[in-house]
C-alpha cells in the first residue's frame, strides 16, 4: 500500500471514529480531549460534530491553520505529563477523548501512549470513549465501527 493510500486510510478511519464515538455519548455527561493538535483538523471536526461540548486541546506547541485555532482557555501547551496533570485537577471531566501524539516512530509512540495511559485515565469519566492510533493500556478495548479494520484504528472504554 502506497503512503498516500494509508494515509487516506487513516484519515477515513479517524474521521469515521470520531463520528461513532461522538454518537455513544449523547447520554454520557464530559468534555472532549484532543490530544495532538498538529495543524487543527481533528479539532475542526470536533467543534463540528460536538459544537455542545467544551473541547479541551493538548499540545507542545500552538502551530495549527488559523481557522482552527482552539480558544485559549481550553489549549494545555506543553509536555503531556504535566498538561494532563493540570486537567486531572478538575477530576474526571472527559467523556471522548482523542489521542493523537506521536513523532511516526513506531517503538517510541507505543512507548509514550502506554507511559501517558494512566494520565488520561485519571481524566476520563466512567464509561468514556477514547480513540487512538496507538495501543492504550488499562483500559476496556472494544470494537468501533464495522468499517474500520481493527488494526487501524483502536477503541477503548473507561
Amino acid at each position: 500500500m502506497s503512503r498516500l493510500d494509508s494515509m487516506l486510510r487513516r484519515l477515513t478511519a479517524q474521521r469515521d471514529g470520531l463520528n461513532w464515538a461522538a454518537a455513544q455519548i449523547v447520554d454520557l455527561d464530559g468534555d472532549v480531549l484532543d490530544m495532538g493538535l498538529g495543524n487543527g483538523r481533528t479539532f475542526d471536526h470536533l467543534r463540528e460534530i460536538l459544537p455542545q461540548r467544551r473541547i479541551w486541546v493538548m499540545d507542545r506547541v500552538l502551530q495549527c491553520h488559523p481557522d482552527s485555532t482552539p480558544p485559549a482557555e481550553d489549549f494545555l501547551q506543553g509536555e503531556a505529563e504535566p498538561m494532563l496533570a493540570k486537567l486531572a485537577d478538575r477530576g474526571p471531566c472527559v467523556a471522548l477523548a482523542h489521542y493523537d501524539f506521536g513523532r511516526g516512530i513506531k517503538h517510541e509512540d507505543v512507548a509514550e501512549a502506554a507511559r501517558l495511559s494512566p494520565l488520561i485515565a485519571r481524566v476520563m469519566v466512567p464509561g468514556g470513549y477514547l480513540i487512538s492510533g496507538q495501543p492504550l493500556v488499562g483500559f476496556e478495548q472494544i470494537r468501533g465501527p464495522e468499517s474500520i479494520a481493527p488494526d487501524r484504528y483502536l477503541f477503548y472504554r473507561a
